[in-house]
């Protein structure tokens, strides 16, 4: 996986834990970009999140997303995580973790149109 748009910050922080997530992947001299692109996910348990897409090396988009969970105290959205079960339908799927921090406090799925654009949707979500 070299992108994914089921990444996200509790909103307010979206910018600024955007922003240094990209000066730290600067500075340590790896691949990686994120951008926000203006949508919100509301979660009944967990709070609202600003979502934002990336493109890189996975394993350093999840390192930089736990260390700025950490450094701002925010919750964060670690996505991309896919189903182990092969399940051909009309939508595709993308499962999630919340995290604060080190800890793992839920788990989120996504849902989407298989064609065209269309924005992920919140379908569930379970506390930990």
């Amino acid at each position: 996986m070299s992108e994914s748009e089921t990444f996200g910050a509790e909103k307010g922080s979206g910018n600024e834990l955007v922003q240094w997530m990209n000066e730290e992947a600067e500075r340590r001299s790896v691949k990686f970009e994120a951008r926000l692109y203006d949508y919100v996910i509301k979660t009944e348990n967990f709070g609202t999140f600003e979502m934002f897409s990336w493109m890189g090396d996975v394993k350093v988009a999840r390192s930089l997303i736990v260390k700025a969970s950490k450094k701002f105290r925010v919750k964060v959205i670690e996505g991309g995580y896919k189903a182990k079960e092969k399940i051909y339908s009309t939508k595709k799927s993308d499962f999630a973790m919340v995290r604060k921090g080190d800890r793992i406090i839920g788990h989120l799925k996504f849902t989407a149109a298989r064609f065209g654009k269309d924005d992920w949707e919140l379908v569930e979500e379970e506390r930990r």
